[in-house]
């Protein structure tokens, strides 16, 4: 049965979510199957401005706000991947910025703890994540590069802001044979997208890609 005019942009965004995992994140060997569920899922098109949703499905970060933006899709599912979240596990978001990344990481583990700097945002992702029924998140406005050490250890900690090194503080805060993903650069909006696994006290790290971040600022990172 066609669906009715009522019915038909939703049924739009359905296509395009799936049309987005099978084009930009299957062709590129994102394989999870967890992941690639809760890409489908998950409305995009709600953490961008209405201005933007025609391309909220586009194959590339998008502006919102304060100069920050959300990013690509692939580049989400491919730290999620990385960072190989689980159903209990309690995850560090860092740099929410509208709450998107949360979204999706709220369906794959049993606890997000997620940290935005500018304030405004912060409080617009909270309000928007509520709304659309992610309960499993908790958010505040804070200097990420020090993390949640109230609430850690992390199983899985991923960073959307690039710094030019690892934070010391991050890395003390994930859980042993666990998983840590962020951007690392010295120049500040360019960057390897890394994965660090703890072994103890030691750290193995591999890189993913290269990437462009926004630049992590705080007091471990970028100065303000």
């Amino acid at each position: 049965m066609e669906p009715d005019d009522q019915d038909a942009p939703a049924f739009d965004e359905v296509r395009r979510r799936a049309r987005m995992v099978e084009h930009q994140l299957e062709a590129r060997g994102i394989a999870d199957a967890r992941v690639l569920d809760v890409m489908r899922r998950v409305q995009r098109e709600q953490f961008v401005a209405v201005s933007l949703r025609r391309d909220a499905y586009a194959d590339a970060p998008l502006p919102i706000g304060d100069g920050q933006t959300i990013s690509q899709p692939y580049i989400v599912a491919l730290m999620t991947e990385s960072a190989r979240v689980g159903p209990s596990d309690r995850v560090l978001e860092v740099g929410a910025g509208s709450g998107y990344a949360s979204a999706v990481l709220s369906l794959l583990a049993a606890r997000v703890y997620a940290i935005e700097r500018h304030a405004g945002m912060c409080d617009a992702a909270r309000t928007r994540l509520e709304r659309l029924g992610h309960r499993n998140i908790e958010l505040r406005c804070g200097d990420g590069s020090v993390g949640w050490p109230e609430a850690a250890p992390f199983d899985a900690i991923l960073v959307a802001a690039g710094g030019p090194a690892i934070p010391v503080a991050l890395c003390e805060q994930l859980a042993d044979g666990d998983r840590l993903v962020m951007p690392v650069g010295y120049m500040p909006h360019h960057q390897q997208l890394v994965q660090v696994t703890r072994h103890g006290a030691a750290y193995r790290q591999g890189t993913l890609c290269s990437v462009n971040f926004v630049p992590l600022i705080g007091a471990h990172s970028w100065p303000k």
